[in-house]
């Protein structure tokens, strides 16, 4: 009886069972939390230990931020408000929060930077995001020409006759070309600076004269705080990445003298403080130049900035390029490229996208040290909180100012950071 059972038992379902909801702890937040937040023991004490601290600091600076004051016009005032209360006085931000922009900018003209920093965004579209059309590239290529008209003032025609050193270096780069690259980029270089050096100036003159344009000019000791920050590292930024790629191939000739001067610019500027070098433009640099030469402070800064990015930058591309199989640069070889259109096509692009996280940290880097040109006189935001602090009406408040000063500063290196996420991802070939 129990043989006929087995037989007439199904031990396959010739049904499908009804689909049934996931766990709860298998979804959502609660997975998110298990997963990451208690996986195991010593998550779990790493966990308690950050909820404590996190709790402390809101009991503690809590209380201090929400009893802020807003409205007055001195750090008595704002005791005298609170009435033994404690609160922090961020009045001064208001008070003196475009100083802090701004430095000793004139108020009336605050629209010139504020413009000159719109048409950066606009500038800087086509080279961070695909989407925008190229033809914006020709006002990026004009900009730097545009700001500096708008920032600094004066004559219109002075940076129209330095932007015409470009044309003048590339015909004579046409012109040079049949005698060889290495000819032709020399001269491309030289005419340029010859250009800047004895026909832009008196060439600026002639059509000021001719058709006078121009803004009000405004001196560079006026120049200070975020204004002066942005300034100089989004300059160096720009300008550092391009000579680092330089250096970094110099660094990897196979000709002596190239590789001899690469190698000892890079460690020059690698073992020497940037202190040091904001010291020698302050002071020493005039001492190397023509009697009576006006060479603006601002300018001889970018100048030793971008040098010292570009050194490690430089560092920061050869280990890009060294990381490349040897594959690659035999498969330029094998379909004919030559060395610059193998760097162009092959290379460099893959060894740029190998060290975006490093040259994105270079570049952040050299946006938090230009608070390092304080030293030599320049009010950038320490400097002007220097000065705040400095007057009687305020003389003794430090938070307020430096946590507004160091949120700003977050707010530009976290987009940077994010933005290099966000490239890495885009570029990112080797799906899994």
């Amino acid at each position: 009886m129990s043989d006929t059972h087995a037989e007439t038992v199904a031990f396959v379902r010739d049904t499908m069972l009804p689909p049934e909801p996931p766990p709860v702890t298998e979804i959502g937040a609660v997975r998110w939390v298990r997963e990451n937040l208690f996986s195991g023991w010593l998550n779990v004490l790493l966990t308690l230990g950050a909820v404590y601290v996190i709790v402390w600091l809101l009991a503690h600076i809590g209380p201090w931020l929400l009893n802020s004051v807003w409205n007055a016009g001195s750090l008595a005032e704002c005791r005298q408000i609170l009435d033994g209360a404690t609160g922090a006085c961020f009045a001064v931000i208001r008070d003196r929060g475009q100083q802090l922009l701004y430095g000793f900018y004139p108020a009336n003209l605050y629209w010139r930077p504020n413009l000159a920093l719109l048409l950066m965004v606009v500038a800087l579209a086509p080279l961070l995001f695909p989407r925008v059309p190229r033809r914006v590239l020709w006002f990026s290529a004009v900009y730097p020409a545009v700001a500096y008209w708008l920032l600094w003032g004066g004559s219109v025609w002075f940076p129209v006759s330095v932007l015409l050193g470009f044309p003048a270096g590339y015909l004579a780069w046409r012109v040079m070309r049949p005698a060889g690259a290495i000819l032709s980029g020399i001269v491309a270089v030289l005419v340029p600076l010859l250009w800047w050096a004895v026909v832009a100036g008196p060439l600026a003159g002639l059509l000021q004269s001719i058709v006078p344009l121009g803004l009000r000019p405004v001196r560079s000791d006026q120049f200070g705080g975020f204004m002066l920050s942005i300034i100089i590292g989004v300059t160096g930024i720009a300008l550092s990445l391009p000579l680092g790629i330089v250096l970094a191939l110099g660094r990897r000739s196979d000709m002596f003298l190239i590789k001899t001067l690469s190698v000892g610019f890079i460690e020059f500027i690698r073992g020497v403080p940037l202190i040091t070098l904001l010291f020698t433009a302050s002071l020493l640099l005039n001492y190397f130049l023509p009697p009576g030469t006006n060479f603006d402070i601002i300018l001889r800064v970018i100048i030793m900035v971008t040098l010292f990015a570009a050194a490690y930058m430089a560092e920061v591309i050869r280990g890009g390029l060294a990381a490349l199989p040897r594959g690659q640069y035999e498969a330029a070889d094998a379909l004919g490229l030559d060395y610059w259109k193998a760097q162009r096509l092959v290379i460099m692009p893959q060894a740029l996208k190998v060290s975006i996280p490093g040259i994105v940290n270079t570049f952040i880097g050299l946006f938090k040290d230009t608070t390092l040109v304080v030293f030599i006189g320049l009010l950038d935001p320490i400097g002007l909180s220097n000065s705040i602090r400095a007057d009687t009406n305020w003389n003794g408040i430090y938070w307020e100012l430096f946590i507004f000063i160091g949120l700003l500063f977050f707010i530009f290196c976290f987009g940077m950071s994010r933005y290099s996420q966000h490239l890495e991802r885009r570029l990112k070939t080797d799906h899994h």
